[in-house]
């Protein structure tokens, strides 16, 4: 027999479904709840039995029995339960059924949000001390390539390629005061890396790691690096640049790839014409030998020598200012201005060789043996006119041991020269009472483009025969795993900034077409492709307009604009003849002339092969 608590339970479980149901809406309710509350459901109706007959439905003005409510309050309690399980935003019935269509607000917020950052609006700009190419100075760039390739692969160079980064412990401590300009990398992988300085380094660590399958090599490599320098874009002073190398590795007898290297780097600032250039050189050797005889201590070597290479960019008093803060007494220092303000050819050798201080001095006769050595090398490769003896050279990287040079143009200004004109010009202004206005103008300058800075020197480079060492270590022996080096370094993104100055505003051919297959009358897409095919398999850079059907006018422009030479012009006529023009685009003709040439198709390729050698 059924349970009279059995017989009301389908009395109430519609309150409990409207109860459900109206919990339904609210989105906060979590799946673990919703399933809870099911489970609950479904355990409360398989516990009862089902009733043998259907009872008759109580009215609802009908007040419900003692027995009634007593049979209700489990299932009251088991309801309690699921409310108590559910959210309090959830509690009150009515409540809920007033929130049937809910709008929240936070998910209006989030919407708007996210459109915010879509309509974010960016700083459109490189990082400083970088700068975008456009399609002609592309052209301007790979020309200056091309012309260093083809000289470096004349002496024999071959290349290599190395990372743009390198472990933080192969470039640090070998740049002397310039190591502050490297940019150090992240962890990543447990390795602390920084970017290239240069290719140096990176070569001699080449070197070191495959000595015995290289131990003599003429190598280059064009590759870009990075250095953390106040820029000067206008000079070409950058953040992200190229360096075009060139360095001669192995035993060889004295200052005999020395003197090659040399060679090489008049030849390629000869081809490049970039105007009149001097190569500056120096001896490592001799400059400690001046600094050994003045009385510098041998910890101050170096120091001492990267002021001495300040001498281009400022003058003799400011520079021996800087060594008195690095620690060097007065006197030595007016001693060392003796020497390092000299300058010449040949014939500075033997004024030196005349100094009976500087020649007691081991290190300075063996730099002058060696550079009295060059110049008779220099002279047989006919270079000398090309070269000054400049004892102010010193280079401040702290890997050269022998040789070091530099080359300067002449046509430019030095930052020192730049530096004095502004100040003169600033003395003048402010005896006019003009100084304040010109200086608020100096302040808003471009700090990428400070005009204060000169070109500097375009190439340099040196002998670094201990470099390769310091990475390979010793032999069984003790014996250091040593490959003497010389090389250098071609500036590129001077030379571009000289060139590109040089050239100005006049147009530049920025692609390597050389005809342009047109149409007039009916458009003649297939023709022209057909034609454009055939020329390219013959070699020969060709293009077609992409459109159906294009105005003759229109194609002309295009020929105008990329300075294409010549022209394939399909006619209908021509063509059933089996003929086409060929037009010189250069050429500013009148009448039929203008129309072009024309020309069996099946000789098309000769005769535009024959006006393409002539060009």
């Amino acid at each position: 027999m059924p349970t009279r608590a059995a017989k009301f339970l389908p009395l109430l479980l519609p309150t409990i479904r409207s109860a459900r149901l109206a919990a339904l809406p609210l989105r906060r309710l979590t799946t673990t709840t919703i399933n809870t509350t099911t489970t609950t459901t479904m355990s409360a109706k398989k516990s009862a039995p089902a009733p043998t007959t259907k009872p008759a439905p109580t009215p609802a003005s009908t007040p419900a029995p003692a027995a009634t409510k007593a049979a209700a309050a489990p299932v009251a309690a088991a309801a309690s339960a699921q409310a108590a399980a559910a959210p309090a935003t959830a509690a009150p019935v009515a409540a809920r059924n007033a929130a049937a269509t809910p709008a929240p607000a936070p998910e209006k917020k989030e919407r708007k949000s996210k459109k915010d950052k879509d309509d974010k609006k960016f700083t459109l700009k490189t990082p400083k001390g970088t700068t975008d190419f456009t399609p002609a100075d592309m052209a301007l760039r790979d020309s200056i390539f091309a012309t260093i390739t083809r000289v470096f692969q004349k002496h024999g160079g071959v290349t290599i390629d190395t990372p743009v980064f390198e472990l933080k412990e192969i470039l640090s401590g070998k740049y002397g005061e310039d190591s502050k300009l490297i940019y150090d990398l992240q962890d990543q992988g447990g390795e602390l890396c920084s970017l290239r300085y240069d290719l140096t380094v990176p070569f001699a660590r080449f070197l070191a790691m495959n000595g015995k399958q290289y131990p003599a090599m003429k190598r280059y490599q064009i590759a870009k690096v990075y250095r953390r320098d106040q820029p000067a874009m206008t000079k070409g002073r950058r953040r992200e640049f190229y360096q075009c190398d060139f360095d001669i590795a192995g035993q060889y007898d004295d200052m005999v790839p020395d003197a090659e290297i040399l060679a090489i780097l008049v030849e390629v600032l000869t081809e490049l014409d970039v105007g009149r250039f001097l190569i500056k050189l120096n001896h490592r050797a001799l400059l400690d030998g001046v600094f050994e005889v003045c009385g510098v201590p041998t910890d101050l070597f170096r120091p001492i020598s990267s002021a001495v290479d300040k001498m281009d960019k400022m003058p003799w008093a400011e520079v021996k200012a800087e060594m008195l803060q690095k620690g060097l007494d007065a006197a030595i220092a007016d001693r060392i201005g003796t020497y390092v303000q000299r300058k010449g050819s040949k014939e500075l050798v033997a004024q030196l060789r005349e100094d009976a201080d500087l020649i007691k001095s081991e290190r300075a006769k063996a730099g002058l043996n060696d550079v009295e050595l060059l110049f008779t090398y220099l002279d047989v490769l006919g270079v000398t006119d090309k070269i000054s003896f400049d004892l102010s050279l010193a280079r401040g990287l702290d890997y050269y041991t022998g040789l070091i040079y530099e080359a300067i143009l002449l046509d430019e200004l030095t930052t020192a020269q730049i530096l004095a004109a502004k100040a003169d010009k600033e003395k003048a202004l402010a005896a006019s009472g003009k100084a304040k206005k010109a200086s608020a103008a100096a302040t808003s300058d471009d700090a990428d483009n400070d005009e204060s800075v000169g070109i500097g020197s375009i190439a340099a480079g040196g002998r670094y025969d201990e470099l390769v060492g310091m990475f390979a270590g010793t032999t069984k022996k003790g014996v250091a795993n040593k490959i003497p080096c010389v090389g250098v370094s071609v500036g590129v993104e001077r030379v571009f900034s000289v060139l590109q100055k040089k050239r100005g505003a006049a147009p530049v051919k920025a692609n390597a077409t050389q005809v342009y297959v047109m149409a007039v009358g009916d458009g003649l897409l297939p023709e022209r492709m057909a034609v454009a095919k055939q020329l390219w398999e013959a070699g020969i850079p060709a293009e077609f307009m992409y459109k159906a059907k294009p105005k003759l006018q229109a194609q002309f422009n295009v020929c105008d604009k990329e300075q294409i030479p010549l022209a394939v012009i399909l006619g209908p006529d021509e063509l059933a003849q089996g003929l086409v023009k060929i037009k010189d685009m250069r050429a500013k003709v009148e009448g039929e002339a203008s129309a072009g040439v024309a020309v069996k198709r099946d000789e098309m390729v000769a005769e535009i092969t024959k006006r393409l050698a002539v060009l």
